[in-house]
């Protein structure tokens, strides 16, 4: 790790993420690299090794950001709201997603790759901020569904996140996709982020109150 102040570090730490995002907004994971994300920066690619070493430390850095980014808006509606429906806590995470399409995008492309080529504090540090993103809401259900039981409530965090990583892919169809779908005469309805998600959330609040 480099000389000087913990600011200083996390200031670049961040530069470099941003550089990142700023790349995947025109490329795809497999197209961006280290040196590409150098040429952004407003240091060397020699420097980034000195906080990432691998593009897959950054990809996952930019991951937990866009968790921590949506724990803060799940806690925000929370807090505003003392009871809620099924149909609105539906509509409530719906929202959530649905301004976070970057979080979805980088969950369903190389979520694999990023784990297995970051070392084990990085991925440790992004672990601790998932976890919290499952506490979140876990505590929803707590709140707006007190007749669910611990079994109710552990089968929708176990349906609902292992969901989430298949959103992205469903909702946002490349033309070229659009086309061979036609051709091979799939019957497939599109729909967005909200729809998909207010629909398997409200499915799987069946029978709560």
């Amino acid at each position: 790790m480099p000389k000087g102040s913990p600011e200083l570090t996390q200031a670049r730490r961040e530069e470099i993420v941003d550089a990142c995002e700023k790349l995947y907004q025109t490329m795809s994971f497999k197209e961006i690299t280290l040196k590409e994300i150098g040429n952004v920066t407003s240091f060397t690619r020699t420097s980034i090794y000195n906080y990432f070493q691998t593009k897959e430390e950054i990809f996952l850095a930019l991951l937990k950001r866009e968790y921590e980014l949506w724990i803060a808006s799940l806690k925000e509606a929370m807090e505003r709201t003392e009871t809620m429906t099924r149909e609105e806590f539906a509509a409530m995470l719906a929202h959530s997603l649905e301004e976070r399409a970057q979080l979805l995008k980088i969950m369903s492309m190389n979520h694999y790759d990023m784990e297995t080529g970051s070392r084990p504090e990085h991925l440790e540090a992004f672990k601790v901020v998932y976890g919290e993103s499952i506490r979140t809401v876990t505590a929803g259900l707590d709140k707006y569904f007190s007749d669910m039981t611990v079994s109710q409530k552990q089968d929708f965090i176990y349906t609902f996140f292992p969901f989430m990583f298949g959103i992205y892919p469903y909702t946002f169809v490349t033309e070229k996709q659009r086309a061979a779908m036609e051709k091979a005469n799939v019957n497939y309805v599109f729909m967005t982020i909200y729809e998909i998600t207010y629909n398997c959330v409200r499915k799987l609040l069946e029978g709560s109150k």
